[in-house]
């Protein structure tokens, strides 16, 4: 539970304090997030059998992702809106597999 508090946490803290000062627009912090949730909440359904992690942490772990996806489309490779929607999509689902894939090796939670 703890570990969920500050995932929480840290994700609000990058929403509001650390995108804003990088520069990142308002309508790109809203599209990430959507992004995040929904790859984080497909992360679920998308992967047969007993999950490791809970819910809140698999979307917890999609929002990062698709924030680090808008991050690196907007400011490093300076791409378009819908190229980065997709990097943001591909980045979330990355990140997501492998949290999942980590913890599964580390016999944490249910297995197969």
């Amino acid at each position: 539970m703890d570990g969920v508090i500050l995932t929480i946490f840290v994700v609000l803290v990058l929403l509001f304090v650390v995108l804003p000062l990088i520069g990142m627009a308002l309508w790109a912090i809203v599209s990430t997030i959507v992004v995040g949730l929904i790859v984080g909440g497909l992360g679920r359904l998308v992967v047969p059998g007993a999950q490791p992690i809970g819910f809140l942490a698999t979307v917890g772990a999609g929002l990062c992702g698709s924030i680090l996806g808008g991050f690196f489309g907007q400011h490093v490779f300076h791409i378009g809106w819908f190229a980065t929607l997709l990097l943001e999509i591909a980045i979330a689902a990355v990140v997501v597999a492998v949290m999942t894939g980590r913890l599964r090796r580390a016999g944490v939670g249910p297995s197969r």
